[in-house]
């Protein structure tokens, strides 16, 4: 169970930048952001887990850059139409997998679906599904 947790955290640190992606639908600002996780056959669900986070302009305006900050990681596919992008992305190392995502802005808001399959051997799928709410100024 632990080091579900420890998964899920992680897919947590790499998703978070995925929401700051498609400049034109999100704005600066503090961003209350909760996330759960599906996987097949985990005996219980994980609880939602939610954070809060301040985006600066420079992080609105990266985008293809943004998806993930991991070294390990490479950005395969980047597409973006209107308040739609998606991605797909390939890691090696550690946190080995194949990852795809789709984000939909919806104003001061977002819902954002990744999807994650691990490297053989290595704990199989999972989904995340985030939502994301701006909340006011940063600090």
């Amino acid at each position: 169970m632990m080091k579900m947790k420890h998964v899920f955290l992680v897919l947590v640190l790499i998703s978070l930048p995925t929401t700051i992606l498609a400049a034109n639908g999100m704005r600066e600002g503090m961003w209350e952001i909760t996330s759960t996780m599906e996987m097949p056959g985990m005996p219980m669900q994980m609880p939602p887990t939610t954070i809060k986070h301040c985006y600066t302009k420079k992080d609105v305006k990266a985008e293809k850059k943004a998806i993930s900050r991991d070294k390990n990681c490479t950005v395969t596919d980047f597409k973006r139409s209107g308040n739609k992008v998606t991605w797909k992305m390939k890691c090696t190392g550690q946190h080995a997998g194949v990852f795809s995502g789709e984000t939909v802005f919806k104003g001061d808001s977002y819902e954002s679906t990744m999807n994650m399959q691990s490297a053989a051997g290595q704990g199989g799928s999972m989904t995340m599904k985030v939502k994301g709410k701006r909340i006011g100024n940063c600090p």
